[in-house]
């Protein structure tokens, strides 16, 4: 016979508090020890810095606590433990480069006013946006809008050409990448689009050798997609943009039919598309040669398209060995954009292989928590929305990682919250944002009654109930459990 027992439900935002002051912590004390190690002493703004960095935490934190009070507690510590060691790193690698040139190297400070506008906008995020199934009404909005973005470097006047790529924009000075924001919007379009035709898209097809192949009408949408991801390698002559946006739709597109066959499918047509781009276009052959021939005299003196930075790179990790030669004391400078597309290595350089497998961790529960809010959240929009940011963060740090250590070819792609670049850091601290947003409702208990777990307007069509996390020692709210 069942019996009602009442559970106790916390929204952790204490537990999340004292991670904070542990990230807040590593951050100032690398920022410290680098210091130390360059001039001697602790950097004279140290106080500044530790008391801004502190400040933008606490604040979103307070937000937190106002309008999204069960989020995930584990998001934000990690978040800001990984952007505060990279503004370390990139303060570490100024100073570098002002031994080398003699010149002032501003990086640090550039990086450090980015960190603030990117915090502020995850604030409104949270505030805005009371219910993330809002947005499922902006499905093609959102198409439109990510495609234009992706596209906009191309428009005469606008665009600029930076190392062989044009996926930049200048703007009041500034040089933006709006391919950064358009992956969130392209997000929101497929999540949209497949958790409304996700039954047409999973049904049964052909089987090939044991592989549930789908029908041939059904392949528009990945053709479509494919194409338009082609059309980016081609004319932006960005490999990891395109890499993305194709492996970002691949990806929901699993999580909305849970069948293989459109993986497979999806890489043998990235694959195959590559290679012809490969033989077709120069500048993406010369990203393959680079890779495969690295050594090779010719292919490292290269210019444009050596191998050359990539070589560096990998004797700059093997002379740090298995812990580093310590902050400060490396020569990752050597590396060119040691700042923003090989901060990988000057990490692996001076924090060895024990430090990079400790920031890549850290990248392992940000996915995590991602995906744990994935399958917490109970609308099917949710689900996809959230999974699919998880899995951005994640490939992306797999396919730079990949590229630096050699496994794969170099993209171009940034490390989230840890390489030098606003537009990198604005987009991704806006996931962050949605993810809290949407995690919040994960965790949410029902209210007694049934009633939505979310105060927001309701999305016509929307395939599930109130979204409200299971039970657990993480809340404060009562509820109640039917242990049988």
């Amino acid at each position: 016979m069942a019996t009602v027992t009442p559970h106790r439900v916390r929204p952790g935002r204490g537990l999340e508090l004292g991670m904070l002051t542990i990230s807040l912590a590593l951050a100032v004390g690398a920022y410290a020890l680098v210091g130390l190690a360059t001039t001697d002493s602790v950097p004279v703004d140290i106080l500044g810095y530790g008391l801004g960095l502190g400040g933008l935490s606490l604040g979103i934190h307070l937000v937190l606590r106002w309008r999204a009070p069960y989020a995930d507690p584990v998001l934000l510590p990690v978040v800001v433990l990984l952007n505060g060691i990279g503004l370390a790193m990139i303060y570490r690698l100024d100073f570098a480069y002002e031994v080398r040139s003699g010149t002032e190297s501003t990086f640090a400070a550039r990086q450090l006013g980015w960190t603030a506008l990117g915090v502020i906008l995850a604030a409104a995020v949270i505030i805005v946006l009371r219910d993330h199934r809002t947005l499922r009404r902006y499905t093609y909005t959102s198409m439109v809008v990510g495609l234009g973005l992706v596209m906009l470097p191309l428009t005469p006047g606008l665009g600029v050409e930076i190392n062989g790529a044009r996926i930049w924009i200048r703007l009041l000075g500034q040089s933006f990448q709006p391919a950064e924001l358009g992956k969130i919007a392209l997000a929101i379009f497929f999540a949209g689009y497949l958790v409304t035709n996700r039954e047409t898209l999973a049904l049964a097809g052909p089987k090939v050798l044991g592989l549930q192949l789908p029908r041939p009408r059904d392949l528009g949408p990945i053709l479509l997609a494919w194409i338009v991801s082609l059309a980016v390698l081609v004319f932006a002559r960005d490999l990891g943009t395109s890499l993305l946006f194709f492996g970002l739709f691949v990806a929901m597109l699993y999580l909305a039919t849970e069948r293989h066959s459109w993986v497979v499918l999806g890489g043998a047509l990235f694959l195959g598309g590559a290679a012809l781009a490969a033989r077709t276009f120069s500048h993406v052959g010369a990203r393959f040669d680079a890779w495969l021939n690295a050594f090779d005299n010719d292919v490292f003196n290269a210019s444009p398209g050596g191998s050359g930075q990539l070589v560096r790179g990998l004797f700059g990790m093997a002379s740090g060995g298995l812990f580093g030669t310590g902050w400060g004391q490396g020569r990752p400078d050597l590396v060119p954009y040691a700042e923003s597309d090989f901060i990988v290595a000057s990490l692996g350089e001076e924090l060895g292989l024990t430090g990079l497998l400790a920031i890549l961790v850290c990248y392992l529960v940000l996915a995590q928590r991602g995906l744990r809010t994935a399958i917490g959240v109970r609308d099917g929009f949710g689900k996809l929305f959230a999974g699919g940011m998880a899995f951005t963060i994640a490939f992306q740090c797999f396919v730079v990682v990949g590229g630096v250590t050699r496994v794969i070819p170099l993209t171009g792609l940034t490390m989230p919250f840890m390489a030098y670049g606003g537009s990198s850091l604005l987009a991704n601290w806006i996931i962050v944002a949605l993810l809290l947003r949407i995690s919040d409702n994960a965790r949410r208990p029902a209210p007694p009654g049934g009633l939505p777990a979310v105060a927001g307007p309701a999305v016509p069509g929307d395939d599930a109930g109130p979204a409200a996390g299971p039970g657990g020692s993480d809340h404060d709210t009562e509820v109640l459990e039917v242990r049988r």
